[in-house]
């Protein structure tokens, strides 16, 4: 019999509807019952495509025995933390309070009747193992002591609930000078792990923010250091792993140093911020092999992951209940396979693939090109390997469109745009269908299913990532609505969830204050600077330039001490102290910033009578040029020096 999640349209919510656990939505009903019935809540936050939410639910919420205790004595609910980031980041925050560590999901959290926090998880397996407590254990202990009114239980409630809600702290402001950029260098270095790039060990991500806060150092002040990290980096993922060389598109991390093994879930956001960042390496460095990632994974998103102009959330890790499946090649199958297919030398083959008899992935091989660089034939091997996956079955797709998320991907598409006319009109046809289903009557939206009505209001996520797709939009197309568009976004976020220099990511039921810091993407308060800045210069009012400069400066004393936990913040920091430019152009001029250097420069339409280039800073117009070639100078002359 199914549980209240039937009656959802959350894809995540639907996996659960037929646990013999009895879950509620998010919902007053739920919230009603174990107050009226003095029953502990468990709440149970998670995402369709986590491999370790799926293995928790077979292992505990399918667990016949736990349902039974479970449906006595608790009151359960589910949530899809990307349909509810907000309940998320908030249990989340509870989470690293309780236990001096970030959290991570699937999240546990359990509550007393009146929804005050007893106890915060991630993982957790039914029995205890010596390292963690079990869920049986606990869940038992939870329910005895609130049945009998255990009054340390809900005294330690009570001051958790206090610390979840500090006073109002004053903020320290410090001076930023761009010397600080020496420092961020340094602490990237740091951290560099040398032998596969990357800024950790185990597990390994992406941390884009990160990369692109080095490629604009290095283009801003030649920083050799700053341009190896990120080459080593970036050439040592493409190789195959955490990226799939042949469907394209990139897995979310690696469970080790090399890159090679990953959790093989796809989430749009990590495509769309590497093909972002594919592209712009490969435009800046003008490395072909960069452009090539970023179109393949481009190309992997509107084939497995587009439908009707819009973007779907995630594809899953795991195919019929195995880790994996879709992606990896068995030896002697690959091998039969190549030869029937007519190669030559398909032991060479197969080895350059890193495809062997005893496997590098639990028996079985994820292919990865060895020695750096693909080779002969290697589109003819692409479309065989290929062809084997044809008759499998494709892991589970979270047909969710989240506005943030989806806004990436479009600014993504523009981006690549400027190496490939073919991604533009896609592009604009994306954004305007999310403008058309996810922003009636001047109300920005979060997420709905594909082809329903949205339900969740807009986080600030959503504005600061539509904002700066309207912006990239405009700049690629010079269509004035976009840029109207764009700062009336910024308009509502700062009447929304700005409070002096503050940001929220939520106001209502949640009110949760917005990161500086970055994680799986970046935090809100970055791109949001990002936004407040560019609409500054393409408008020419200084009060977006004022609102960010006071959004950066909530966050100095932060940037100033460790600008590594905070790249995309900090590059906006940077942004500032140096000045955005804008080179005033026709539309038939647009290719011309794929040339440009300075990693601040922008896009603005000029008169079609024009044969110069207009270069312009905040409030004036200060050079102008019939050569492209002379552009470059001419903004590095105008740069402010840097400040010891």
């Amino acid at each position: 019999m199914a549980n209240l999640l039937h009656l959802e349209d959350s894809p995540y919510l639907q996996q659960h509807k037929d646990n013999p656990l009895h879950w509620f939505p998010w919902s007053d009903e739920a919230f009603a019952k174990a107050k009226d019935q003095n029953k502990p809540i468990f709440i149970s936050i998670g995402y369709s495509s986590c491999h370790w939410c799926h293995v928790m639910e077979h292992e505990v919420f399918e667990n016949e025995d736990v349902a039974k205790f479970m449906n006595e004595t608790f009151v359960c609910i589910k949530v899809d933390r990307e349909e509810r980031p907000d309940i998320d980041k908030h249990y989340q925050e509870l989470h690293q309070l309780l236990n001096q560590r970030a959290g991570g999901w699937p999240l546990s959290i359990f509550v007393t009747p009146d929804v005050k926090p007893i106890y915060a998880a991630t993982y957790m397996p039914v029995e205890s193992d010596g390292q963690r407590i079990g869920f049986e254990e606990l869940t038992k202990i939870i329910s005895e002591k609130v049945q009998e009114n255990d009054e340390k239980l809900f005294q330690n409630a009570d001051e958790i609930m206090g610390f979840m809600k500090p006073a109002e702290r004053p903020t320290e402001a410090s001076k930023l000078k761009d010397a600080l950029a020496v420092t961020y260098v340094k602490q990237c270095s740091q951290n560099f792990e040398s032998n596969f790039g990357g800024f950790s060990v185990t597990p390994k991500f992406p941390q884009t923010s990160t990369l692109n806060t080095l490629l604009d150092i290095h283009q801003l002040f030649g920083n050799e250091e700053a341009l190896s990290m990120l080459s080593k980096t970036m050439d040592t993922m493409h190789l195959g792993g955490i990226y799939d060389v042949v469907d394209g598109g990139f897995c979310r991390y690696s469970v080790d140093e090399q890159w090679l093994v990953p959790h093989f879930e796809k989430m749009t956001y990590d495509n769309a911020l590497l093909i972002q960042l594919y592209t712009k390496a490969g435009l800046a460095l003008q490395n072909h092999t960069y452009l090539h990632t970023a179109v393949e994974s481009a190309n992997f998103m509107l084939e497995f992951m587009f439908e009707d102009n819009q973007f779907f959330s995630a594809s899953d890790a795991d195919t019929e209940g195995i880790e994996g499946k879709y992606f990896i090649y068995d030896y002697e199958e690959t091998k039969a396979h190549f030869i029937k297919e007519g190669f030559e030398d398909v032991e060479k083959i197969l080895e350059k693939l890193s495809i062997t008899a005893s496997g590098n992935f639990e028996g079985d091989n994820i292919v990865r090109i060895e020695h750096g660089s693909k080779f002969k034939n290697f589109e003819a091997i692409q479309k065989s390997l290929s062809a084997l996956r044809k008759d499998r079955v494709y892991p589970f797709i979270d047909k969710k469109v989240i506005t943030a998320w989806n806004a990436m991907m479009i600014k993504a598409l523009f981006d690549l745009s400027k190496h490939d006319k073919v991604y533009k009109n896609i592009a604009i046809n994306a954004l305007d269908t999310l403008l058309e289903n996810m922003y009636k009557n001047n109300k920005l939206m979060h997420s709905a299913l594909i082809g329903k009505e949205a339900k969740v209001s807009a986080f600030l996520e959503d504005y600061a990532y539509l904002g700066t797709a309207l912006v990239t939009a405009y700049e690629t197309t010079f269509d004035e609505v976009y840029l109207i568009k764009a700062q009336q976004i910024a308009n509502q976020a700062l009447e929304n969830f700005y409070d002096q220099g503050k940001w929220f990511f939520s106001r209502g039921e949640f009110e949760t204050e917005a990161d500086a810091t970055d994680s799986s993407y970046p935090g809100a308060i970055g791109v949001i600077a990002d936004l407040l800045l560019s609409i500054a210069i393409h408008s020419g009012e200084d009060k977006y330039r004022l609102f960010a400069f006071k959004t950066i400066e909530y966050s100095s004393f932060k940037l100033g001490k460790n600008p590594m936990r905070h790249p995309y913040l900090f590059n906006q920091a940077l942004r500032y102290l140096k000045e955005d430019r804008v080179i005033k152009a026709t539309e038939k001029n647009l290719e011309i910033l794929s040339n440009i250097r300075y990693p601040y420069a922008h896009l603005h339409a000029s008169d079609e009578s024009e044969s110069e280039y207009m270069i312009c800073g905040y409030q004036s117009c200060f050079a102008n040029t019939a050569d492209i070639n002379e552009i470059n100078e001419k903004i590095f002359s105008s740069i402010p020096p840097s400040e010891d």
